[in-house]
């Protein structure tokens, strides 16, 4: 079983940037496409971008599409969200996943979450 661990959230000003990592443990990443998923309080949680497991292929929510880059490193089995141009509703605690089926927009692993405050 493969264990996750996310970092990089904070507070930022709308228009700023962040970058999420997504460390894994246990198992490679190399065997999964790996999605980002975000949860609003109050919200259910919801697909944000997902990344194929040789980073060929990439599946973007549209309420990210040309603000959000994803990519991974296998080698250091690590996942990585760049996030610009962020906007207050893109504030949310964000979970990355592994996924079975990389279009499926469906996590299996989780790991814990990091929160993204964005500030107007």
């Amino acid at each position: 079983q493969v264990q996750l661990v996310e970092s990089g959230g904070g507070l930022v000003q709308a228009g700023g940037s962040l970058r999420l990592s997504c460390a894994a443990s246990g198992r490679t990443l190399r065997s999964y496409a790996v999605g980002w998923f975000r949860q609003a309080t109050g919200k259910e949680r919801e697909f944000v971008v997902a990344i194929s497991w040789n980073g060929g292929s990439t599946d973007f929510a549209d309420s990210v599409k040309g603000r959000f880059t994803i990519y991974r490193d296998n080698a250091k089995n690590m996942v990585y969200l760049q996030m610009n141009s962020l906007k207050p509703e893109d504030t949310a605690v964000y979970y990355c996943a592994t996924m079975t089926y990389f279009l499926s927009r469906q996590g299996d692993y989780w790991g814990q979450g990091t929160q993204v405050t964005v500030s107007s």
